[in-house]
């Protein structure tokens, strides 16, 4: 049984409470979690990625994506089937989940798709324009010449 204690980390930092709580929820994320429905991240360019979740046995509208939180959070909920099938065999499972997905600061969905028992959801970072970096131009100091006496007219 592994069991860490964060406290003294909250204590000690400041600024530094995202990853504290990264830690925090990794380390008592539940063991017995599910693996369904199987998915991937993948990497299009940079700051974009694209989720897809393997969604075979829903339509379109028995699938929902939101974001609450800086978290993406995508539910599938299978319509009760009125006909009542007797299965000789059946391998595509169509359980309901829930699938979390913790976002960073400024990672924004920017579509979703179902596309062949797929579900893709696209994502882009885009950083306001107060936190980029910007270069500051340095102007040049203008040369004196040091026997120059300048004189204000009285009269």
């Amino acid at each position: 049984m592994r069991s860490f204690d964060l406290a003294p980390l909250y204590r000690a930092t400041v600024g530094f409470d995202q990853i504290a709580d990264l830690m925090d929820r990794l380390l008592t994320q539940d063991v017995s979690t599910t693996n369904y429905p199987p998915y991937n991240i993948e990497k299009l360019a940079d700051g974009g990625w694209r989720i897809s979740i393997a969604v075979a046995g829903f339509s379109s509208d028995e699938l929902s994506a939101e974001v609450r939180e800086n978290a993406l959070i995508v539910t599938a909920r299978k319509a009760d089937d009125a006909a009542e099938r007797k299965f000789l065999h059946r391998g595509i499972a169509t359980r309901a989940f829930e699938r979390r997905f913790h976002l960073a600061d400024h990672v924004r969905v920017t579509g979703a798709s179902h596309v062949d028992g797929m579900l893709h959801i696209d994502l882009v970072k885009e950083v306001p324009e107060a936190l980029k970096p910007r270069r500051i131009e340095i102007a040049k100091a203008v040369p004196q010449d040091a026997n120059l006496v300048e004189a204000k007219a009285v009269n």
